[in-house]
């Protein structure tokens, strides 16, 4: 259901590449999104009826339609009883997302959030290498994506600089730290295994939207450890040559994990000495399918972020951007000090 950006570099293809799934049927209200998934894809079934599209036969949803839709989507794949993959985040709220849980629940069918970061070799690398001890007790964790969000601009038909809008929506939505550092704080959970006890945070506006699009946030674990995750969608928005950072680094009693993806790196350095390990990327779409698949079938997974789960890191990312909103630094004390 949705046939947006990430369905269409994501979610699609990945599907077309498990064996163990075919794609069925696609909705999008829009018929332009459809028929430009059609020509990519060459799937059949093509709907704007959601109706039509759940009596199509199907056996389970993938909902990749933007935030605002995932509650009236879901509750009409637990209307017909239907197994959900739902992308991040799962809902807007909490009381959005609690409303969906129960009805998926009472249908009797499982919801699951879509977090393709965890289904990456360097993901669970990680997580191998921390639940072996390879780093002695893992303390300290800075998770670090400053980018641009595709530009503050964009050029229209006559050359004329416009808002970018790809960058207008996901601020809209609840900027960075609501779209996509709800990895970082999923991936801090699915490492330490351990949940967040308590947070804040702090964000900078270098644009003019309600929602900072510069964070930070400071999550305390359970079991000790603390995470610091770092989210721009500033970071060099109107720079000629655009850079980017993606840093994971884990900091543990005996060693220090280290993936930095602008240098195509991927480290360990302990007691035992340095180790190297073979680079890859942030995402793996079909990891994901892979084990969603496997949930279909057995009904199972130690992988896949439950529908809770996902609703917790929603929560974090939202009232975190809201505690970093209610903490803004007045303009009006600028040049104080000059």
């Amino acid at each position: 259901m949705g046939c947006g950006t990430v369905a269409l570099y994501g979610h699609i293809p990945a599907i077309t590449e498990i064996g163990d799934l075919s794609l069925h049927a696609v909705y999008d209200p829009s018929r332009e999104g459809l028929n430009r998934a059609q020509q990519q894809f060459g799937f059949a079934h093509a709907f704007t009826d959601a109706e039509a599209f759940f009596a199509s036969g199907l056996d389970a949803v993938t909902i990749t339609s933007p935030a605002p839709f995932h509650k009236d989507n879901v509750l009409a794949c637990a209307a017909h009883g239907l197994p959900v993959l739902c992308e991040k985040p799962l809902a807007m709220d909490a009381t959005e997302g609690r409303e969906m849980v129960r009805a998926m629940s009472r249908a009797g069918v499982s919801l699951h959030t879509a977090f393709c970061y965890r289904f990456s070799p360097v993901a669970l690398k990680i997580r191998d290498l921390i639940q072996t001890d390879a780093i002695g007790t893992p303390r300290s964790l800075r998770l670090i994506y400053n980018w641009n969000a595709h530009g503050r601009y964009s050029v229209d038909s006559e050359g004329r600089k416009i808002p970018n809008a790809r960058r207008e929506d996901r601020m809209l939505e609840g900027g960075p730290m609501v779209d996509c550092g709800t990895h970082q704080i999923d991936l801090a959970v699915f490492w330490l295994n351990s949940e967040v006890i308590a947070y804040t945070a702090r964000g900078a506006w270098v644009d003019e939207h309600d929602a900072p699009d510069h964070m930070w946030l400071h999550l305390d674990h359970a079991n000790g450890a603390h995470t610091m995750v770092e989210i721009s969608y500033a970071y060099h928005h109107t720079s000629k040559v655009v850079r980017s950072e993606f840093v994971y680094e884990i900091i543990g009693t005996d060693g220090v994990i280290r993936y930095d993806r602008e240098q195509k790196s991927f480290t360990m350095e302990n007691s035992a000495g340095s180790h190297s390990f073979e680079f890859h990327d942030l995402k793996d779409f079909v990891g994901l399918y892979r084990e969603f698949a496997h949930v279909l079938r057995t009904g199972h997974s130690d992988l896949l972020t439950s529908a809770e789960g996902g609703l917790k890191v929603t929560d974090i990312a939202r009232n975190a951007t809201d505690i970093a909103m209610k903490n803004r630094p007045s303009s009006k004390g600028k040049n104080a000090g000059r």
